[in-house]
Formats: structure tokens, sequence, C-alpha cells
């Protein structure tokens, strides 16, 4: 096989669309596109052109040849999609669909939310002519979840980047950052100001648990965590108790292995990336020897996705230990069964940081007087009636989802956490795209087949004349004045990025936001360091 899908990817599709060939699927139009956890390469029809990896913005894509010993096993992974879905009849990438054409000046939409959900909308609006975006967000800096959700030491995701980069750099486009639709503008504005609106503001806050002592010290929950070592401005000062030798991690989803493997790496390795300082030093002082990830149910019904397991079973700095008797392990026909069973077979190195991967269990109370010293939890399935059991940690964190918070002057729907829609129409001029459209559910890709979704019914509105014409000529004059726009963005971007030149690092991450806000107005001169961040 010639060249090979090696992660989870943006599933952008350059890649399809570079292919001479056609032998990268599933594309644009076919089932599971944006729904599957990555793409993959037939390699059967692939000629070795390289097309693909040029085009890729993360390079998720290499050459047979150059593949690691951790990523052998997407060899086999890209060619058993085949076996499953052989695509014989393949429509010719040369078909192009009817494209639709706007009047010069005929558009002009707003894009509340600055992750990939938004910043994708905005993508397929601009392919029209005459359209015009303004984005907003609360946060002085854009790009959401790619930003401030993706760990760390997952710089290639983190390419997605380069992506936004090019939709910010469309005629058409502009950003009204450190914006909050509610406070400094609010949704009359908007509507007074354009044609449309499109909401994408995600799902920002986190389950809960519903569990005795919650709400003691020690107890949080991954969603603050993951943004406190990403550098998020809102959890800057963020303490977290990791003075104790273990932590547990209630869920098994991928951001509950992207915690435990920060919490057990190497910190001078996290060094080289765009950690937070604050949260480095903090790593670096950190006791923490062992991390417990708990799950409900077993292994089959594990919310990790093959990708991520295969990274955490590639460290070699950590022990990844499953617990649990053989009859815990999923299906043969699961992939991941092979994985599991290697980790489960695996004998701990002593003195080495450990993740155990726990299946079947369930947290019942949290422990502690005035912070957490335990926690209670209990079997569930086949050993359900075995006593309950305490495990001694000083640290909890709950990785159990995402959930949205209403949007003021839109309907919500409370058991799933959206606002209802059609095809992304809340009502012709408002519409809503990602997480709070269809809930806290698949990969950065599957925002681009959603915001297609959503533009498409928002053209058809435009086209069927049910869109209002703005009041004003201009973008809102209101909000304010400590508003970035685009150039303030790139400001912000340059400094960071200037820093980590000067540290070997990608970026180094400003977390306050009024530096963020003085970065924005002035720019900065970074001063050469001598060494790397040691807290």
């Amino acid at each position: 096989m010639p060249y090979v899908v090696t992660r989870s990817c943006c599933a952008d599709a350059s890649c399809v669309l570079a292919c001479p060939v056609n032998c990268i699927h599933p594309a644009p139009g076919e089932p599971g596109f944006g729904q599957t956890e990555m793409l993959y390469v037939d390699p059967r029809t692939c000629v070795d052109c390289g097309a693909c990896t040029t085009a890729c913005p993360v390079d998720a894509l290499k050459p047979h040849t150059g593949l690691t010993e951790a990523e052998l096993p997407f060899l086999a992974l890209n060619r058993a999609y085949y076996d499953d879905h052989p695509h014989e009849d393949r429509t010719p990438m040369a078909v192009v669909p009817p494209q639709r054409r706007t009047a010069p000046g005929e558009l002009r939409v707003a894009v509340v939310g600055a992750g990939p959900a938004g910043l994708f909308a905005a993508d397929e609006l601009l392919r029209y002519p005459g359209v015009t975006v303004t984005v907003h967000d609360r946060l002085p800096t854009p790009y959401g979840l790619a930003r401030a959700g993706v760990a760390p030491d997952h710089q290639d995701t983190k390419r997605v980047a380069r992506l936004f980069r090019a939709v910010e750099s469309q005629p058409g486009f502009s950003y009204r950052l450190n914006t909050e639709i509610g406070r400094d503008l609010h949704h009359e504005d908007l509507a007074r100001e354009h044609h449309a609106v499109v909401y994408a503001v995600g799902a920002a806050t986190d389950r809960r648990l519903g569990i005795d002592g919650e709400e003691l010290p020690g107890s949080a929950s991954a969603t603050a965590f993951v943004a406190w070592y990403n550098g998020h401005p809102d959890h800057a000062d963020d303490r977290y108790a990791l003075d104790g030798e273990r932590a547990v991690v209630i869920g098994n989803g991928n951001v509950a292995l992207d915690v435990a493997r920060i919490l057990t790496a190497d910190p001078d390795a996290l060094a080289r990336t765009d950690i937070s300082d604050r949260a480095l030093a903090a790593l670096r002082a950190s006791r923490v020897r062992e991390v417990v990830v708990l799950g409900r149910r077993g292994p089959a019904e594990a919310a990790f996705t093959l990708p991520e397991l295969l990274a955490l079973a590639a460290l070699d700095t950590v022990d990844v230990l499953v617990e649990g008797p053989p009859a815990d392990a999923p299906e043969s026909t699961d992939p991941r069964a092979g994985v599991l069973a290697e980790l489960a077979a695996r004998t701990p190195v002593p003195g080495r940081r450990r993740i155990v991967l726990r299946f079947r269990t369930r947290p019942a109370r949290i422990l502690g007087d005035d912070r957490v010293t335990g926690l209670t939890v209990e079997r569930t399935g086949p050993r359900a009636d075995e006593d309950a059991e305490t495990i001694e940690t000083s640290l909890v964190l709950r990785a159990i989802g995402y959930r949205a918070r209403p949007v003021p002057g839109l309907p919500f729907d409370e058991t799933t956490g959206t606002v209802p829609h059609e095809k992304g129409r809340v009502r012709p001029g408002v519409y809503v795209a990602g997480w709070i459209k269809r809930g806290p559910s698949g990969f950065i890709g599957t925002n681009k087949s959603c915001a297609q979704e959503t533009v498409s019914a928002l053209l058809d509105d435009l086209e069927a004349g049910l869109l209002t014409a703005p009041a004003g000529d201009g973008p809102p004059a209101g909000g304010h004045p400590d508003a970035v726009g685009l150039d303030g963005w790139r400001a912000i971007d340059a400094r960071e990025r200037a820093e980590g030149d000067l540290q070997g690092r990608p970026r180094v991450k400003i977390v306050d936001r009024e530096a963020l806000l003085a970065a924005a107005r002035t720019g900065h001169r970074p001063q050469r360091t001598a060494r790397l961040f040691r807290g």
C-alpha cells in the first residue's frame, strides 16, 4: 500500500479532491463521510503519486515505507476498511454539482462562534460571489476547541489551523472577537445588520455526575482541566490537586484518554508543545504516578476511537494496563479488541507512571471532608453484586460529555442540549451549525458536512425571498472598544509563534485576557530567552 491515513484526520476532504484516481473514501456525498473516525486509502488503486499528502493540512497521510512502528497498525486498518466497503461504483471526481450564484453585495451573514463549525460555515458561504461574513466570538482568539481542546501532544491535529488561516484570508471575511452576544451585542443588532445569523456556539459546559461529594475541592470537570492546560483565558488561574499519587478520570471517551496522557506525560516532552506555561509548571511539580480511567460499560461500548487507543498503546514511557477478566474484552469484530488484549497482556515496568483502563465500574460517591480523599465505586454488568470499593485519590475529573447552554431568543431542547432545527434552519434568517445543532458528536471534519447542510438551507431561504434585507450598510457599529478584528488576531498569533520559535515550541500561548488584548492592539517584539520554560 503506497500511502496510508495514520490517525483521526480533519476529514476536510482536501486529499480526496487531490487524488487523481479517487482512492480515498468515504468521499463527500458517500455514506459515512464526516462520521467515520478517519478517511482510508484503497491499497488496490493508489498509484503512489503523493498528491494526497501534499494536500493534507494536518500531515495525516504517509507512504507505507515511512510509517513508524507505532503507526504500522494503520496499514491494516486502511486495508480492512475496503474489505467491508469496496466502493466499486465510484463517481468520477470531475463531476461537479450545479453551483448557486448570488448577486454582488446581496448577502451579509453573521456567524456566532469562531470554532471549527463557525469557520467551516464561513468557508461554505464565501464560496459564493457577493457574500460577506463576520465571525463573532466572546474570546479574543478564534478556533474554539481546535485551539483550547486538542491535547498539546497532538500537534499534528492542531495543524487544522492551516485550513482556518486560509478561510480568514478570503475576501469578504472579517472577525469581531472578544465580543459576547447577549452582552456586547445582541441578536437584534446582528439581525438588523445582516441577512442571516448562524449560531455555531458549541457545547461549553460539561455533564454532571449527580453523586455526593461532587462539589468537593479536588473534584472537577475534564472540560475545565483541558481548557486549563491549553491556556484558555477563562481557566488561566485554575488550580488542581496534583499532590497525590493517583488521579481518577470518570468516562472513557477521547477526552478521558487525553487527560490521562497529559497527567502522566514527561514534562520535558510537554515543554516542546504549546501547553500553557502555568499548567506545565504545575505538572512539573505533580506527584501523580497513576491515572485510573473508569468506564461504566464494557470495552465494546467505550467511546474512545481506535486511533486514540492506538496512540495510547504506543506510549513508550508510560505503562498502559487494562483491568478486568477476558470476559470484559470487546467482541472480536471490534478492531479495538486486539489492541486491548495486547495491553491486558503487558507486564508493568517498575517505576513507570501508569494509566489503568478499568471497565464496568461506576462512581457512587466522592469521599472527603474539606477536599477529595477517595472515590467509592461499584461494579456493573456481570459482577454488579460485588461489594463497593474505595479508590484512594486526591483528584477526580469527570469526562462524561459536553453540554450546550441555551441561546437567548432561540428554542432549546433540554433533553438533547440542542436547538431544534430543520437541516440547520431554526427559522428563516436564523440557523445553527456544529454541536449546538447536532450535540457533542463527531470529529473536527464532521463540522464541514454539518456546515454545508446549514448553508444550503440558508441559501434556499435566500432564493425563496425569505430573508430580510439589512437595515444598515455595514457591520454592527455597537459593542465595546476592545473588540478584536482579523488584524488583532494576526498580531496575537504572530507574537505567540515568534515566542515559540525562540523556545523551540510551536507557540507560547498568551493566557490572560488583558495580555491578549494588549498584543492585539500593539503587537510585540519577543525577547530572546535563555532556555525552555521550567516553571
